[in-house]
């Protein structure tokens, strides 16, 4: 439970983080922050996502014993690229050093450097999940975001341009790691250089596969912004990002603090009892997925009129809800997709699936491109969009679910969450047409209270039982 904790704790801190970054920079300067900082996300995930991939799939409690060379394999991968993207940061700071720090080769520079910062910490903070070292990741977090506060506001205070801004990022994630670093540190053996060429091969064919899809699913909003843009004007590009960013994180945020812990289990259960009980954790794995994801799309929509009227800016009132109304399914299939389908492949070690179905997306994104607008107007983008994202996920499905290897999933507990959810929502729909205020407040706590008292009566999913199991550990009963 610390890692989910740490994550919550992570994802609020960053939210009031960059409201007070962006009070201290003003707008313009914020702008090319933010800029700045997407681009080292796609830096960080394009030369190290494979091997952060890797780390949770391959490195473990019983690995960091047994097995030294992952860890080393993994160590030498990281530092020789950190020292490539260093070279890279160091040589377009040099290039801006006439321009000063508002120079497009000082903000180049930063973003280089945030992008290192960000693999550095997000590497270590996957090494102490993949131990189950709970207490080890929450004290990463919580001094990450400390020394994020202190460095990133006072530099933005004293020195308020984004290229200083994004050097303090890089000096807090690495100064985390650092501070941390003996307990993150494996026990001391020799190097074997054999085993490192095997080691970086697997990294590869392992993680490569997810990288580029990521990447294609990354890719295909923004051929459909791209797209909007062109057809309808920036402002219903506008529009439909807005909806669309609102949405995913509607969605995805429970389902990334459910993999962060769910997926280590079901590789622990692999090291302990075999591939057999892998599949099955992955099975049980899904159920709870569906069991947590699928309600919050469902209460998505039971609030989403109030939403618009309560937190929407009212320049994209209208356009936000119909964008949204459509994406939900295909974001909710791409959420099953990272958190409930991947898995099944990334346990078996077998990822090319992943890419193949990725693949397939965005060929029918882009057919619905070609046909959908002409007919739906604007509206033909989202419907594309969801297209797409919907027949990759039918497409990772029969691969996982059909076959002489195929995943047997606890269908009776997905069918009583789907009946749940479909009694939620019911239940819910009146009360969208109340005044925005009541609506909400009525809606969340009551389809709250609705799904949990029919999770808790059927125990769907196992979610009772876990509950009262964690209850039992934390007050044992007495011995007899």
């Amino acid at each position: 439970m610390a890692v989910i904790a740490a994550f919550v704790l992570n994802a609020g801190l960053n939210f009031i983080l960059g409201l007070v970054i962006a009070k201290l920079l003003g707008p313009a300067d914020f702008g090319r922050f933010a800029l700045a900082t997407a681009g080292a996300i796609v830096i960080n995930t394009v030369l190290f996502e494979w091997l952060r991939l890797s780390a949770t799939r391959f490195y473990s409690a019983r690995v960091r014993a047994n097995e030294p060379w992952i860890r080393h394999g993994l160590d030498r991968a990281y530092a020789a690229l950190a020292l490539l993207l260093l070279a890279g940061a160091l040589l377009c700071a040099g290039f801006g050093i006439e321009g000063g720090p508002e120079s497009r080769g000082a903000l180049l520079a930063g973003t280089a450097l945030a992008a290192l910062g960000i693999g550095v910490f997000d590497y270590h903070a996957a090494l102490a999940r993949a131990r189950f070292d709970g207490g080890l990741y929450l004290g990463l977090v919580a001094l990450k975001n400390a020394l994020a506060f202190a460095l990133m506001a006072a530099t933005a205070w004293y020195l308020p341009h984004p290229s200083y801004v994004l050097v303090a990022f890089a000096i807090g994630q690495c100064a985390t790691v650092f501070l941390l670093r003996g307990p993150l540190r494996d026990p001391s053996v020799p190097v074997q250089r054999v085993r490192l060429r095997e080691t970086w091969r697997l990294f590869l064919i392992y993680g490569l596969p997810l990288i580029a899809a990521n990447a294609i699913y990354q890719a295909m909003p923004f051929f459909n912004r791209a797209t909007l843009a062109a057809q309808a004007g920036f402002a219903e590009a506008g529009y439909f990002a807005l909806a669309a960013d609102v949405t995913l994180r509607s969605l995805s945020t429970l389902g990334t603090a459910l993999d962060l812990l769910l997926f280590q289990i079901a590789v622990r259960a692999e090291e302990h009892h075999g591939a057999a009980e892998a599949e099955r954790q992955v099975a049980r794995n899904a159920a709870t997925v569906v069991a947590l994801l699928l309600p919050c799309a469902v209460g998505f929509w039971a609030i989403l009129p109030a939403l618009q009227a309560l937190v929407v800016p009212e320049a994209y009132r209208g356009p936000f809800a119909i964008y949204a109304v459509l994406l939900v399914p295909g974001l909710f299939c791409l959420s099953l997709m990272h958190f409930a389908l991947n898995p099944v492949f990334q346990i078996r070690r077998k990822t090319m699936p992943v890419i193949a179905a990725a693949f397939l997306g965005l060929a029918v994104n882009g057919i619905g491109l070609l046909v959908l607008p002409s007919r739906f107007g604007p509206a033909g983008i989202a419907l594309a969009q969801t297209a797409g994202l919907g027949a990759a996920f039918l497409g990772l499905a029969l691969r996982a679910l059909t076959g002489p290897n195929r995943l047997v999933l606890p269908w009776r507990e997905i069918a009583a969450a789907a009946a749940a959810c479909l009694a939620m929502g019911l239940a819910l729909a009146p009360f969208r047409d109340l005044p925005p205020a009541t609506a909400l407040a009525l809606c969340v706590p009551l389809g709250m209270v609705l799904y949990g008292a029919l999770v808790w009566a059927f125990d769907i999913a196992g979610l009772r039982g876990a509950v009262e199991d964690r209850i039992r550990g934390r007050h044992p009963a007495p011995a007899e």
